[in-house]
């Protein structure tokens, strides 16, 4: 997919996320032993909202992560929006589901947020950056739309550094990951373009120097999972 145009590999990733959504749930708790929970938890204690604030989550997905805001922020406006309208859908059925009546659902792009300068209190992500195809203006962007103070919380894979485990997340992440979607979601393409998208990513520390250079004060990051998820946090 590197060789696409930038509008055709969004185009993709789109629709890869479309045919994906009725399983997506299920393959994150598998991949990840059902730790993808906690990592959401542990994300939205980075953040620091008021009570009645107003928060955006981007690559909302299933809404699993703008759920995990509202256990800890009851009464916070979020805006939960995603690039694919077919998993929206889901986040969209859960709501429901729980008699949500302070989430809005809508179909948006993160680069080009359709929202005046600091309209958040802050802003939550979770597996959105590794999928931009402009990373620095993805960041300017979600930089753009929030409250000067506010915080801009991603949750990320990333890659793990210890010598010998290192090796082992590659085997699971390269070669176990696309088989088990294969078999649970009945599409390993969606499943080995996933692995290989981290390919591509900055580790850690690289994507924090990113942070700095699209204007973020005190960036830092928390790394989870033995190494192979991050927290990156800024404040705009």
């Amino acid at each position: 997919m590197n060789d696409l145009s930038q509008s055709e590999r969004s185009r993709r990733v789109q629709t890869m996320f479309t045919r994906i959504a009725g399983r997506y749930d299920l393959m994150n708790r598998v991949m990840t032993g059902g730790r993808d929970i906690a990592w959401r938890r542990e994300a939205v204690r980075h953040l620091n909202l008021p009570s009645d604030g107003r928060l955006l989550d981007l690559a909302t997905g299933t809404a699993d992560l703008a759920f995990a805001v509202r256990e800890r922020y009851p009464r916070v406006q979020i805006e939960a929006m995603d690039f694919s309208h077919g998993i929206l859908l889901g986040g969209v059925v859960k709501a429901k589901q729980r008699a949500e009546a302070n989430m809005f659902f809508g179909v948006g792009d993160a680069l080009a947020l359709p929202f005046p300068d600091a309209t958040f209190d802050g802003i939550t992500n979770g597996f959105l950056l590794r999928n931009v195809v402009d990373l620095p203006r993805c960041l300017r962007e979600l930089r753009r739309v929030t409250k000067p103070g506010g915080a801009v919380v991603c949750l990320e894979i990333t890659h793990p550094q210890t010598p010998v485990f290192k090796q082992v997340f590659q085997l699971y992440f390269y070669k176990m990951v696309p088989v088990i979607g294969g078999l649970i979601a009945g599409d390993p393409q969606a499943y080995s373009y996933l692995p290989n998208s981290l390919t591509r990513f900055p580790p850690a520390k690289p994507l924090r120097d990113l942070f700095v250079a699209a204007g973020y004060r005190d960036p830092y990051f928390k790394l989870l999972g033995l190494g192979t998820m991050a927290i990156h946090v800024g404040l705009a």
